[in-house]
């Protein structure tokens, strides 16, 4: 057998009421699940979309309103995808840019916190017939399989013919790699962070703009100078993933922040005073205090405010000795 499988492949392809990432939905879905000894298992679902499907989709894949009026939404089928995908890689064609990120926008609409590309290797057929004879799916059928593509643009009739299309490319390109983990590599155009391809990644393994005023600069260098930009984007038409992604980073941004400050606290408080005893004893100078008031304001203002109801006991000892109102013990 030519492809060298470690687990199951499933080939698969949408058909949709569009082609925007995070608006449009799937109306059909074909799955084929090619087992390492070569036997294949097959599910198509249509799906209604939950909204209506334009004339122009229509024309395309021939599946109207009414065509799906009656069938289950993405919703109901969800967990039966996850569990025929589960523990397999994906194949299909131009996939990589198109039919995973959509995919993965209706698992995580549909509630289902699954990452495709980290749990499943990615294979884009579309790359490998780029890479040699640029062309759409029914130029690659003929090409590679000699034959007319019949019934195009039907979730299933694609699926097979990309299988067929893939098995083809692997007998006539002998650069082409066999197994899953050197097909991911070789189909794979450029790396992103996000599987629309609005994240990348610097020269330094940062994730950074792909698109934008802020393109080629670092998202937690933007989201620290411009905090307005995660919320502009949050709120905006932008795929799930792709908000997903930018919200981890933020995260992160704020623990960096807190630890940062944290150690700035620590490394204030731990310095010696100025005129100290020479064994490091010895009070905090006013210069001292001034800088961990500056630092650290809330915590200065909370430790005053509790610090001006002495306990009852000791109310009468502090007025018999000139009171110390700041010390190291406001922060």
């Amino acid at each position: 057998m030519l492809l060298s499988l470690t687990r199951p492949l499933v080939f698969f392809d949408l058909e949709t009421t569009g082609v925007n990432i995070s608006q449009d939905r799937i109306v059909e879905l074909s799955l084929v699940k090619q087992l390492p000894d070569g036997s294949l298992a097959t599910h198509t679902w249509r799906i209604n979309p939950e909204m209506p499907i334009p004339a122009q989709a229509t024309a395309v894949h021939h599946i109207s309103n009414e065509d799906v009026a009656q069938c289950p939404t993405f919703k109901d089928i969800a967990h039966d995808v996850i569990e025929f995908i589960a523990d397999c890689d994906l194949a299909g064609y131009n996939s990589n840019h198109f039919d995973v990120p959509l995919l993965q926008e209706e698992l995580l609409r549909a509630g289902i916190d699954v990452d495709l590309r980290s749990e499943h290797r990615l294979v884009d057929a579309f790359v490998i017939f780029q890479k040699h004879t640029p062309r759409t799916l029914t130029a690659a059928y003929k090409h590679y399989c000699g034959k007319d593509l019949e019934g195009a643009h039907g979730a299933n009739a694609d699926t097979l013919a990309t299988r067929e299309v893939l098995l083809a490319q692997l007998e006539q390109h002998k650069d082409v790699p066999h197994t899953i983990e050197e097909l991911e590599q070789y189909t794979t155009m450029s790396r992103t962070a996000d599987l629309a391809g609005r994240l990348g990644y610097d020269e330094q393994g940062e994730v950074i703009f792909n698109f934008g005023k802020y393109k080629g600069r670092r998202v937690k260098e933007v989201f620290l100078a411009d905090p307005s930009y995660y919320s502009w984007m949050s709120q905006g038409d932008f795929p799930l993933y792709t908000k997903r992604i930018i919200t981890q980073l933020r995260e992160e941004l704020s623990a960096d922040k807190k630890a940062a400050k944290q150690q700035q606290y620590n490394t204030l408080s731990s310095q010696p005073a100025a005129g100290s005893h020479p064994q490091g004893g010895g009070e905090p100078t006013e210069d001292d205090l001034n800088k961990l008031r500056a630092a650290f304001p809330a915590k200065h203002q909370q430790r005053k405010a509790s610090n001006n109801q002495p306990p009852a006991g000791k109310r009468k000892a502090n007025n018999d000795k000139q009171p110390t109102l700041f010390s190291l013990q406001e922060f």
